[in-house]
């Protein structure tokens, strides 16, 4: 499992992230406090809290995780 935080201001930013998420042979969650939702769904993102950032994290291989944070690395967190 591969777990990183994002930061998804728009709605473009959240179309993005589903896309690539989509792409994934494997499950991606999304973890905003106590949720959790699945980041292959766009109206899952919608249904929480995007003012901070959420944690999300890559159920499949290393490679599969690491594909996915440079697919949607403009909105990592550092």
């Amino acid at each position: 499992m591969t777990s990183f935080a994002v930061r998804l201001t728009s709605v473009a930013d959240i179309k993005e992230f589903v896309d690539a998420a989509n792409r994934l042979d494997c499950d991606v969650d999304v973890i905003c406090g106590r949720y959790l939702v699945d980041g292959k769904s766009i109206m899952g993102l919608f249904s929480i809290d995007l003012s901070a950032p959420i944690r999300v994290e890559v159920h499949g291989t290393d490679a599969q995780g690491e594909s996915f944070r440079r697919a949607i690395g403009r909105f990592v967190e550092q």
